[in-house]
């Protein structure tokens, strides 16, 4: 059956984004509906999820937060991590989470497959009876 997915990728550090996406869209089967809507940095995710949460079927979250000299990091991980998995609960709609958190790029550019388990879990969610 064809469902409707919604990616909303943050493209701050646009090289991790692109291979998130890459790896996301690898396996979404080709049937489905995609859309894709870019936002700034993965502060802007869940309130653009929010705003289409009645049109879609699943959501993939895509993005990275690289830990700086400041207490941003665990603020902006801790605030996005939470507001997807409520949005995710309460309106029982599978939204994976590919927003990769690292201490440093190399460790953000060895992760940028991590799209793919996100949309592996949205499509494992979607197929339950």
């Amino acid at each position: 059956m064809k469902k409707k997915y919604l990616i909303v990728i943050a493209d701050y550090y646009k090289e991790i984004s692109k291979g998130l996406l890459k790896s996301a869209l690898g396996l979404i089967p080709k049937s489905n509906i995609i859309k894709i809507i870019t936002v700034p940095g993965v502060f802007e995710i869940p309130v653009t999820i929010s705003k289409n949460i009645k049109k879609y079927d699943a959501f993939l979250a895509l993005g990275c937060v690289i830990k700086g000299k400041t207490p941003h990091f665990d603020f902006i991980s801790q605030a996005s991590t939470s507001a997807i998995i409520d949005l995710s609960v309460n309106n029982k709609k599978p939204i994976g989470n590919g927003i990769i958190t690292c201490l440093n790029m190399k460790q953000a550019k060895a992760r940028k497959r991590k799209g793919a388990e996100a949309a592996k879990a949205v499509i494992s969610i979607l197929s339950q009876k």
